[in-house]
């Protein structure tokens, strides 16, 4: 759940970044809450619960 979010936010900051050039802070704050998210599943090592 949290990787697909962090992924939802990483295309919406690459589209935000290639295409619209609008709410520059805003984007660049989803990308690193993406990364953070992204990160966090990596250290931790947690599964998905199906």
């Amino acid at each position: 759940m949290l990787f697909t979010i962090a992924l939802i936010l990483f295309i919406l900051w690459a589209l935000g970044f290639f295409v619209v050039h609008v709410g520059g802070g805003i984007i660049h704050a989803l990308l690193v809450i993406a990364l953070i998210i992204i990160i966090f599943r990596l250290i931790t090592g947690r599964r998905p619960v199906v």
